[in-house]
């Protein structure tokens, strides 16, 4: 069954000197301040949307990671998975550099990260991301 989830942004004012409020609309869960100055520069308080992409991926990632270990018979105790969305004004979201440190009990390094790069390969928001360079370290803990 397909699933909708919802976001939504109210904007006032021009970009560089205006400012938005992100609701995440489908589990209400809050609503995040965003400006230009938080997504060129410093985040001071305010998200962008580098960092929500980075929060989709990351959680994504990990998801197809400890379903594609269990799948295999190593189910994870525990993955951590960080990724880092780099935007260049001007020219726009230019990578993506995932950092993965895993607990899998029974799994070698080598099985590791060949699971990793499936699931970067493999999960959603990776494919959404298509022509976007995504990069990986993939370790056990």
């Amino acid at each position: 069954m397909a699933t909708t989830r919802t976001a939504r942004t109210a904007w006032e004012g021009n970009l560089l000197d205006g400012k938005g409020q992100v609701t995440l609309a489908s589990s209400g869960i809050g609503e995040y301040p965003v400006t230009w100055a938080s997504r060129a520069e410093e985040p001071n308080g305010r998200t962008s949307p580098e960092e929500l992409i980075a929060a989709a991926h990351s959680s994504c990632f990990s998801m197809a990671l400890s379903h594609a270990l269990a799948g295999a018979g190593n189910p994870p105790a525990r993955l951590d998975t960080q990724a880092d969305v780099t935007f260049q004004p001007g020219t726009g979201i230019t990578g993506v550099h995932l950092t993965v440190t895993g607990d899998v009990p029974g799994l070698d390094e080598a099985g590791f990260v060949k699971a990793a790069e499936d699931a970067k390969a493999n999960c959603p928001v990776s494919k959404a991301l298509t022509g976007t360079t995504i990069t990986l370290t993939a370790k056990l803990a």
